[in-house]
C-alpha cells in the first residue's frame, strides 16, 4: 500500500539531516564519561529550528510489534528514522507505564503500580503531586506551545464525582487540566471510540455515536489544527496524541470494519503452550486451558480486530506528517511513535492479554524521526519508557531534574556510542481482580501475581512475590519457551536477585543509572 508523500518527506529529512547532524546535542557536555545537559537560557517563544525542534509524540495503547506490518505510514516512519529493537516498558500495564512516560521514573518512585485505588490511577497520581513533575512543565517553561490529546491515565474522566474512597482528600475539579499543557483535550473512557466526554481546555464536550465522533478521527483533527496554529504563530511546539487504540474492544473506524476478513494471528514457537517449568500462576492457569477450535477462533478474531483498529492510527500518523510538511515544519520536527505496553495473543499458552514479563508484553515499538537522525537506522541499546521524558526535555533545551531516573537518548539518536545501561527493570503488582478495571484479565488471559524483572541484552529474570522465578536465555531461546531458573546455581541466582533488588530500590538519576549497569552482566 503506497504512502502518500513518504518519498518527498524522506528526501526532505535526508537533506536536512546531512546539514545539521548532531545539532541537537551541541549543548551536551561530557562529565566523567556521561552526558549531562547544559543549562540553557529561556528562549521565550522563539520559533522552531533543527536545534530547537518541534516534537510530535503519538502514543498508542496495547500496540504490539506484530501489528507494524499492517501500518504503512508507521513503517514509512521507520525507513525515515531510527527504530529501537530493545525498547522496554516499566510495566506491561497502561497506567504505571504512562506514569513512567510522563515523569521519567520507575513505578517504585511514582507510586503508580496499577490502574486504580491506593497504588495507581489518575487520582493517586494527582494526590501524590506527580502531575507537577511531568515533562510538560519544563518544556512549556522553555517557551514551547504544549498540547495533550486523548488518553491520559486510568481513572481520568472529563467529569466525575468525588470518590468516597479518597477520604478527606479533595480531588481536582471536574474539568481539571494538569500543569504544563497549554491546550488540553483529555478524554475519559474512550475505549469504545464513541459516546465519550472530551475536556477541551476546561470545557466538556459530549460526543455521540456518529461517524464524525470516532475518537481517532477527532484526535487527528485536533492534532493537525494544533500544528497549523502553532506554525502560523511561528512557535515551537510539543504535541502528544495518546490514542486508546488498539485496546479492547478494538473498535475500528467505520471504513476499516471487515477489511481484514480471514486474517489469522501469527504463531511463533511459543504459541499455544506454556514454557517448560512455567511459574505456578501460568502452569496452574493459562497453561492448563486447552487450545480448542474456539480458542483459535477467539485469538484470530482478536488479532484481526486489532489490525483493523490500528488503521485509523496509521492514517493519523500520515495526516500529522502531511500537516507538518504543508506548514513547512517537517524538517524541524522530531516525530516519535510508541506504545504504552505490548500484547500477547496465544503466545505461551495464553489467551489475548498483557501484564507478563515476556517480550510480547514489554518489548514495544519506538520509532523516532527527525533532524540528524539517520534514515533506516536501528539501535539495540536497552532503552526504556523512563527515558522518554528526559529525551523530550533535552531536545527542547530543558535540564532533567536529578530525581529523573531515565536517561536522555538524544546521543543515541545521533549515532553516538555512549555508556548505557545493561539491565532494564520491570515492576508489576497483581493479580488485578477489580471488575471495573478495563484491563482486568482472567487466569487464561494472564493475570500474574506481583513480580519484578530485569532484562539484559541476553536474558530475562523474573522474581514473583510467591517465590517463583523465571530465567530465559533469549540468545538461544528468543521466544522464551524454556524456563532455566531451576538449573541456575545458587551463586548465579543470588547475583541476579542482587541486581534486581538494587534496581527495584534505586532512587534518582545517579543511583538508578549505577544500578542499571552492574559489572558482570
Amino acid at each position: 500500500m503506497p504512502v502518500v508523500g513518504a518519498r518527498s518527506r524522506g528526501r526532505a529529512r535526508a537533506a536536512i539531516a546531512a546539514a545539521i547532524a548532531f545539532a541537537t546535542v551541541t549543548a551536551v557536555a561530557c562529565t566523567n564519561g556521561t552526558d549531562q545537559v547544559a543549562v540553557a537560557p529561556a528562549l521565550g517563544s522563539a520559533p522552531p529550528s533543527p536545534s530547537r525542534p518541534n516534537i510530535v509524540f503519538v502514543l498508542t495503547d496495547d500496540l504490539s510489534t506484530n501489528l507494524l506490518p499492517y501500518m504503512p505510514h508507521v513503517e514509512a516512519l521507520a525507513k525515515q528514522g531510527m527504530s529501537f529493537t530493545n525498547f522496554v516498558v516499566s510495566d506491561s500495564l497502561c497506567c504505571p507505564s504512562r506514569a513512567s512516560i510522563l515523569t521519567g521514573n520507575y513505578p517504585h518512585s511514582t507510586g503508580i503500580f496499577i490502574n486504580h485505588g491506593s497504588t495507581g490511577g489518575f487520582f493517586e497520581f494527582q494526590k501524590r503531586a506527580e502531575d507537577k513533575h511531568t515533562f510538560a512543565i519544563p518544556i512549556q517553561a522553555r517557551g514551547y506551545r504544549t498540547a495533550f490529546m486523548g488518553k491520559y491515565l486510568n481513572e481520568y474522566y472529563s467529569t466525575y464525582p468525588a470518590p468516597a474512597a479518597l477520604g478527606e482528600w479533595t480531588p481536582p475539579q471536574a474539568t481539571y487540566v494538569p500543569p504544563g499543557w497549554e491546550q488540553w483535550d483529555g478524554v475519559g473512557n474512550g475505549y469504545q471510540q464513541y459516546n465519550y466526554l472530551l475536556n477541551h481546555d476546561h470545557h466538556v464536550k459530549a460526543h455521540a455515536h456518529r461517524p464524525k465522533d470516532y475518537l481517532n478521527s477527532v484526535l487527528q483533527s485536533y492534532g493537525t489544527s494544533f500544528i497549523g496554529n502553532s506554525a502560523a504563530q511561528h512557535k515551537a511546539f510539543f504535541l502528544e496524541v495518546a490514542s486508546f487504540t488498539p485496546h479492547t474492544p478494538n473498535t475500528p473506524a467505520p471504513r476499516d470494519a471487515g477489511t481484514f476478513a480471514g486474517l489469522t494471528a501469527p504463531q511463533d514457537p511459543s504459541f499455544g503452550k506454556a514454557p517448560v517449568d512455567a511459574p505456578g500462576w501460568l502452569a496452574n492457569g493459562g497453561a492448563r486451558i486447552p487450545f480448542t477450535k474456539t480458542a483459535y477462533k477467539l485469538i484470530n478474531n482478536r488479532f484481526r480486530q486489532r489490525v483493523e483498529a490500528v488503521q485509523s492510527v496509521d492514517r493519523m500518523v500520515g495526516a500529522l506528517e502531511d500537516r507538518l510538511a504543508s506548514t513547512g515544519q517537517l524538517a524541524n520536527t522530531v516525530f516519535v511513535f510508541n506504545s504504552d505496553n505490548g500484547y500477547h495473543d496465544g503466545e505461551h499458552g495464553l489467551y489475548p492479554g498483557k501484564m507478563t514479563a515476556f517480550d510480547t508484553d514489554i518489548n514495544v515499538p519506538l520509532i523516532v524521526v527527525g533532524p540528524g537522525i539517520a534514515a533506516g537506522s536501528t539501535n539495540n541499546d536497552l532503552v526504556q519508557n523512563i527515558d522518554l521524558a528526559p529525551t523530550f526535555e533535552q531536545l527542547t533545551g530543558a535540564t532533567p531534574a536529578p530525581s529523573v531516573e531515565g536517561r536522555s537518548i538524544v546521543p543515541l539518536l545521533h549515532g553516538r556510542q555512549v555508556p548505557w545501561r545493561t539491565l532494564q527493570l520491570v515492576e508489576h503488582e497483581g493479580p488485578d481482580l477489580a471488575p471495573d478495571d478495563p484491563d482486568v484479565q482472567t487466569p487464561q488471559e494472564g493475570n500474574p501475581p506481583t513480580y519484578q524483572a530485569i532484562r539484559s541484552a541476553r536474558f530475562t529474570y523474573v522474581h514473583y512475590v510467591d517465590g517463583d522465578t523465571e530465567y530465559y536465555d533469549r540468545l538461544i531461546d528468543p521466544y522464551e519457551t524454556d524456563n532455566l531458573a531451576p538449573t541456575l546455581s545458587a551463586e548465579r541466582a543470588a547475583q541476579l536477585q542482587s541486581w534486581l533488588t538494587a534496581l527495584h530500590e534505586c532512587k534518582g538519576a545517579a543511583q538508578c543509572w549505577q544500578a542499571g549497569q552492574p559489572p558482570g552482566v
